[in-house]
């Protein structure tokens, strides 16, 4: 059992423990009571820990109930359990041997939600756990959001300045009003003989008033948070998790988004009360658990065949560099001066060699856009290249048009091309070549119609399959 971690997720209710392996599945897993002494919690979570090591264990991940400094392993501060005060990290690792790294729990939680889960494909996520207490996280360009120390504190976004009080120092924030801590005060308020959401539900559908009542005062602030953090993050999907998350998804059904303008999917998450764990064995891993093998992104389609458009989206959504043949070629054609079309293709040549130079040169874990019409030079040379720069996936996206479509792109754009690039003569030529072009083929191959608006999430859950297949 090679490659394994041991990934503890601190909750108001339960301390959760499993053995999790490199592709997040769970090995082994234990759940005990949290204990209100934050010392015990400690006490506790290495007990579980040591139930679960073995000598393949890599070390010990642990999402924590609170602002969590990530560079500095440092716990800020806590908020229905305060653990913060504590030497954590060092008494963890002097007791397992181990390294240890912390997190905020929810954002443990959106690792595992993006890497298997709900959010599997997406860039750009923030996420609400609604249990004891409302967590939050935030994902920018694939990874994590930290800011300054400790982003993503989503629970503790005001909708009411007159509410209850909330741990964090302030008063009504959403955690005091849509938690499970919450919803439990509601029922107790509305004096109805019940104790479960699911109660709530089946009242509220036969007609009863004051359950209708009850889900309005728990999701009203909630939609209200929801809507603030669509319109400042602008993310692809907010995801719902904790125990109560597809409870909060179904009581939302009823309340829509305040206003056109910022209305991102909402949806459950996937992987319920296990994705704490998962994602705190897989930040064991590095990278939020992404494979470290090379990858590169062949772009490739004619010329304007809307390639360099598709890889800037591309790059903006997941932070990987683009490398393309006019960016390297241009600032020579700038400094020579107007050449031949002979020369041109020699400046291209070269341009193609240095690219996967730097790609050669580059860490394993690295990934790469490659923004080019491939079709310029044999397949084998591509084939030779990618095996001399060790790359483990290859994912081609094939931008296709009519060459139609493609001559009249190009020829708007003859004013604004280099000298030394080819101009008006080549555009039946360029028609004739965009009818009878093919993709290079030397990976998984997705085509994407270039005489439309590309669906980026349909293209990053593409990705996603081809670099981190199931």
């Amino acid at each position: 059992m090679a490659d394994t971690a041991i990934g503890v997720d601190i909750g108001g209710t339960n301390i959760r423990a499993a053995l999790v392996s490199a592709q997040g599945e769970l090995l082994a897993k234990l759940s005990e009571r949290t204990p209100a002494d934050p010392l015990v919690v400690l006490e506790r979570v290495i007990a579980m820990a040591r139930e679960l090591d073995t000598p393949e264990v890599l070390g010990i991940g642990v999402g924590i109930p609170g602002r969590v400094d990530v560079d500095s392993r440092e716990i800020l501060s806590g908020g229905i359990l305060n653990l913060s005060g504590l030497d954590f990290v060092k008494r963890l690792e002097t007791a397992l041997q181990k390294p240890v790294v912390i997190e905020n729990d929810c954002s443990m939680a959106l690792i595992a939600e993006m890497r298997i889960g709900g959010a599997k494909g997406y860039q750009n996520v923030a996420m609400l756990t609604i249990g004891t207490g409302i967590g939050g996280a935030v994902a920018h360009a694939g990874r994590i959001y930290h800011g300054h120390k400790a982003a993503g504190q989503l629970g503790h976004i005001c909708v009411s300045q007159d509410g209850p009080p909330c741990p964090c120092g302030r008063r009504g924030c959403v955690e005091t009003f849509s938690s499970g801590t919450a919803l439990r005060r509601h029922i107790a308020e509305s004096g109805l003989p019940v104790t479960t959401i699911r109660e709530i539900f089946d009242m509220a559908a036969e007609g009863n008033a004051t359950a209708v009542h009850v889900l309005r005062q728990w999701a009203t602030p909630l939609r209200a948070a929801l809507d603030n953090i669509a319109a400042t993050m602008d993310p692809e999907i907010i995801l719902l998790g904790g125990g109560l998350g597809c409870d909060a998804a179904r009581a939302l059904a009823d309340l829509p988004a305040a206003a056109p303008w910022f209305c991102p999917a909402i949806l459950p998450a996937k992987l319920a009360d296990d994705a704490g764990v998962i994602g705190a064995g897989l930040s064991i891993f590095g990278a939020d658990a992404l494979p470290q093998g090379k990858r590169v992104v062949l772009v490739n389609g004619v010329p304007a065949s809307g390639k360099s458009r598709l890889a800037k989206a591309l790059s903006l959504r997941t932070g990987w560099p683009i490398l393309s043949l006019d960016s390297i070629k241009n600032p020579f054609l700038q400094h020579i001066g107007p050449v031949d079309r002979d020369f041109n293709r020699t400046l291209g040549k070269a341009s193609y060699q240095a690219i996967w130079s730097f790609i050669a040169e580059a860490p394993a874990s690295s990934t790469f856009i490659i923004d080019a019409w491939f079709g310029f030079q044999p397949k084998a040379q591509l084939e030779s290249y990618i095996s001399a720069a060790q790359i483990d996936h290859v994912a081609e996206l094939w931008c296709k048009v009519p060459g139609a479509v493609a001559g009249e792109r190009y020829a708007s754009r003859l004013k604004d091309r280099l000298p030394g690039h080819p101009g008006a003569e080549y555009v039946p030529e360029l028609i004739a070549l965009a009818d009878r072009a093919e993709p290079m083929s030397c990976g998984a191959v997705m085509t994407v119609d270039q005489t439309q608006e590309p669906d980026m999430a349909a293209i990053m859950a593409w990705l996603s399959g081809v670099f981190e297949p199931e």
